[in-house]
């Protein structure tokens, strides 16, 4: 399982759609890769869901009857700008889709809804929280808050700095993957000259904070986090 898809085990969605033969087959197996899915009939019955259970996801179909999915979304958008919200369509109506463009609602999935396309947007939307909030991740017993710049290991708090807090984000949102040198030297010292000692440095001082073998160094290459 990659990390984008751990973390989605800890995150809730709501599902609102009118067909029950589509949304509890849905309901069904986002649930395999959530924390937990609310689901709702129609638009009145999911903004009454949301404001229940607050899910970090929402996931809706835009005609309904009665109250439709773009009624909820405008009602959500008065307060909350920021929940990854994607919309299920089975047509290319361009007036609904330019309103859901107005309201953040960029991402879409066309029924019939592919396992392939649902897990596409599904982790746009851990992409889009993690900018937003910031990375938080879990290896054990081990917590990074990268919005903090804190990593938290056995409830002891230990500060990051801009470099170390950067340097880990970068890491952490390919886990597993291999970060070449150039990559760390845009990304983390920001157009500003990268010397190997500065980068060794960083790493030596990151490895005895964290006191985890988690940075692997691949020679003449880059860096990676396993763990």
């Amino acid at each position: 399982m990659e990390a984008w898809q751990e973390s989605l085990k800890n995150l809730t969605l709501l599902y609102v759609e009118d067909e029950e033969g589509i949304r509890r087959p849905m309901v069904d197996t986002l649930s395999y890769y959530l924390k937990e899915v609310y689901e709702a009939e129609d638009g009145e019955a999911g903004l009454e869901c949301y404001y229940t259970h607050r899910p970090d996801i929402i996931f809706t179909d835009l005609k309904m009857p009665h109250r439709d999915g773009l009624w909820m979304v405008r009602e959500i958008r008065k307060h909350d700008k920021h929940t990854p919200i994607a919309m299920i369509t089975a047509h290319s109506d361009k007036e609904y889709l330019l309103s859901a463009v107005e309201l953040k609602m960029e991402k879409y999935l066309i029924k019939p809804i592919a396992l392939e396309e649902l897990l596409h947007v599904l982790r746009l939307c851990i992409e889009d929280i993690e900018e937003e909030r910031g990375i938080v991740m879990e290896c054990g017993s081990v917590h990074f808050d990268l919005k903090n710049r804190l990593f938290i290991k056995e409830e002891r708090e230990t500060p990051l700095t801009q470099k170390e807090s950067d340097f880990l984000a970068l890491l952490l949102r390919k886990k597993g993957q291999l970060i070449p040198y150039e990559e760390i030297e845009s990304q983390v010292w920001r157009g500003e000259f990268m010397s190997t000692d500065a980068l060794r440095t960083l790493v030596k001082n990151l490895r005895k904070k964290l006191g985890i073998p988690c940075i692997k160094n691949h020679s003449l290459a880059g860096y990676s986090f396993e763990g």
